[in-house]
C-alpha cells in the first residue's frame, strides 16, 4: 500500500509541473511556453519569443515552421505571454507612465525558470518578436542589454521616442521591417494619446550607445541590410524587405545565422 502511495504521489507531483509546448509553464500569476529541440545537448541556448497585439504563446507554438527553423538552430523556443495579449511598455497608448518594470520582470522570472526546468544556457539568449512584441524586445535591449546574447525586433520599435537612460554595454541587435509597412510604419504614426516611433530613431539611439562604427550595405535575396560593428565585435543591423506588416521565419532564421557568425551563439 505504501508503495502504491508513493507511485500515486510521484505521478500526481510530476502532472503538476508538467509544462511545454502544449501546457502553460506557470511564473506566479503568469505563463509562458517552451518546445525544445528533440535532439540536444545541455544546457541549451534559447529564442525567446514575444507574440504581437492580441497574440499568444499558444498560438506561436503552433507555427511549426518558426518551431521547425529555432529547433534547427540548435535553439529552444520560449513563448512569452502577455497579460490580455498585450504588454506593459512606456508611452503605450494605455501604459503612458509604465516603467516597463512588470514585464522585465516578468521576463527574468521566465529564464529562471526554464533554466531549472529545463536546463537553459542563459549565456545564449536571444530575445525576438514581431510586432508589439518587436516593442518589447527594443524595451529589452535598452533595459536589459546584459541578459540576451543578441535581440532581433522584428516590425515594431519603441512608442513615441527611444529611452534616454538605455543601459550599457549595448550588445548585437539586429531589427527588420517591410519597407512598406502601413500597420508600423517605418516613420512611426499616430496611436491615441500617443504615437509609434522611428525606426531610424532607435538605430541611431543603439548605434551611439554602442560606439557602432558607419554601416555598410550587404544585401541578400531576401533582405536589403545595413551592417555595423564596434570595438566589442558586437553587430547592429537593420534589414528590410519588400512588403507590409508581416512575418517569414526566413528572415528571422537569417538574423540568428548573423547572430552565429559574429561568435554571439
Amino acid at each position: 500500500m505504501r508503495h502504491f502511495l508513493i507511485l500515486v504521489f510521484s505521478f500526481l507531483a510530476s502532472v503538476a509541473q508538467a509544462c511545454g509546448a502544449d501546457s502553460d509553464c506557470m511564473v506566479g500569476d503568469r505563463s509562458y511556453r517552451i518546445s525544445l529541440p528533440e535532439v540536444h545537448d545541455a544546457p541549451v541556448g534559447a529564442l525567446i519569443w514575444a507574440h504581437g497585439y492580441r497574440g499568444n504563446a499558444a498560438g506561436v507554438m503552433r507555427n511549426g515552421s518558426l518551431r521547425r527553423m529555432v529547433h534547427g538552430q540548435g535553439l529552444a523556443l520560449i513563448a512569452l505571454q502577455g497579460v490580455g495579449g498585450t504588454w506593459d511598455l512606456p508611452n503605450g497608448p494605455r501604459t503612458p507612465d509604465s516603467t516597463g518594470a512588470f514585464e522585465f520582470d516578468y521576463i527574468e522570472e521566465v529564464i529562471a525558470d526554464a533554466q531549472e526546468q529545463f536546463g537553459i544556457d542563459t549565456g545564449k539568449l536571444v530575445a525576438s518578436g514581431f510586432s508589439a512584441g518587436g516593442m518589447l524586445v527594443w524595451n529589452l535591449a535598452c533595459v536589459r542589454p546584459d541578459s540576451f546574447a543578441g535581440f532581433v525586433p522584428y516590425s515594431g520599435t519603441f512608442w513615441l521616442e527611444p529611452q534616454s537612460n538605455c543601459a550599457t554595454p549595448a550588445t548585437s541587435l539586429i531589427h527588420i521591417h517591410g519597407d512598406a509597412d502601413g500597420t508600423v510604419p517605418l516613420d512611426g504614426r499616430p496611436i491615441g494619446p500617443t504615437r509609434q516611433g522611428k525606426v531610424s530613431d532607435a538605430l541611431a539611439m543603439y548605434a551611439a550607445l554602442g560606439n557602432f562604427g558607419p554601416a555598410t550595405q550587404a544585401d541578400t535575396p531576401m533582405l536589403r541590410c545595413a551592417q555595423s560593428e564596434n570595438d566589442a565585435e558586437d553587430i547592429l543591423e537593420f534589414c528590410l524587405f519588400e512588403g507590409g506588416h508581416s512575418f517569414r521565419t526566413e528572415y528571422l532564421g537569417y538574423a540568428l545565422e548573423r547572430l552565429k557568425s559574429a561568435g554571439k551563439l
